[in-house]
């Protein structure tokens, strides 16, 4: 089953059940991927690749109001967007462990040739798309500078 598949599924589960938070997150993923698929021209379907993406991008947009309004003391809103991040992170795939990102940190460091921290850009263009929103951009630069620091 396709992520695509999967949320209009989970949609459909939503309204069967009432769950009103989650049916709106998921209408306003689905809102943006048909704007993303509208970009590209017919004939070119989205894949899980996009679709965790656009999700990842929801999450980033709502941890960022999630800051907003905790400077502004709106702790009511800052519980409704931790709440959405929680029904959008159900749709990535799991977590890679800490073991896993350094295995594929060193596999990646050891086909591009990287020799040092001079060359983390290279490893870093490499490693995000096997990711695929399997760990933040914050946490797999740190994994990157740790190990190209002890090469």
């Amino acid at each position: 089953m396709t992520l695509q598949e999967r949320l209009v599924e989970e949609m459909k589960d939503a309204m069967r059940t009432g769950q009103a938070e989650k049916l709106s997150v998921i209408r306003m993923v689905r809102a943006s991927l048909k704007n993303r698929e509208i970009e590209r021209g017919k004939g070119k379907p989205l894949t899980d690749a996009d679709v965790i993406e656009v999700v990842l991008s929801g999450i980033k947009q709502r941890r960022d109001s999630i800051d907003q309004f905790r400077q502004g003391g709106r702790a009511d809103l800052v519980a409704k967007e931790e709440q959405e991040v929680a029904i959008l992170q159900a749709f990535l795939p799991p977590p890679l462990s800490e073991e896993e990102l350094h295995t594929l940190v060193r596999e990646v460091a050891a086909e591009v040739g990287a020799s040092g921290v001079k060359d983390m850009g290279k490893v870093m263009k490499a490693v995000m798309p096997r990711l695929a929103g399997r760990a933040e951009g914050g946490t797999v630069n740190a994994a990157v500078k740790r190990y190209l620091e002890s090469v």
